[in-house]
């Protein structure tokens, strides 16, 4: 992969990087200031729902910080781009549309395919 596309990547995936840890900062705060004065059920429930939706967003979004480090560590070792199970570039369009991809696109497919026939 060219230095100039690199530096793009790096520069998408730092920038996703900022948004998400600001986000979590962000909603830690909020549920730390959070007040319940609601007394009935129904109110308290659907506060509780809201919040635990909130949550597990916060847990997927943390999912992908750790894909995020873990792309801009292959920047800086030059592993950036290339699958994982085969060895073969991963195609720039791949990239554009998900910058985190380990896998070029036919061995995720195969992956997809046999965690389908797996049940998974």
């Amino acid at each position: 992969m060219q230095e100039d596309q690199l530096l793009y990547f790096r520069e998408i995936l730092t920038r996703q990087l900022d948004e998400l840890r600001q986000e979590g900062s962000r909603t830690i705060i909020d549920l730390m200031a959070y007040e319940n004065y609601a007394t009935d059920p129904v109110d308290i429930a659907q506060i509780d729902s809201g919040r635990e939706y909130t949550l597990r967003i916060r847990s997927r979004e943390s999912r992908l910080i750790n894909k995020i480090k873990e792309s801009l560590a292959d920047i800086e070792n030059g592993t950036y781009g290339i699958c994982t199970m085969c060895g073969r570039q991963i195609s720039i369009a791949r990239l554009h549309a998900r910058p985190v991809a380990r896998y070029c696109i036919a061995c995720k497919r195969n992956m997809e395919a046999t965690e389908r026939v797996a049940g998974w």
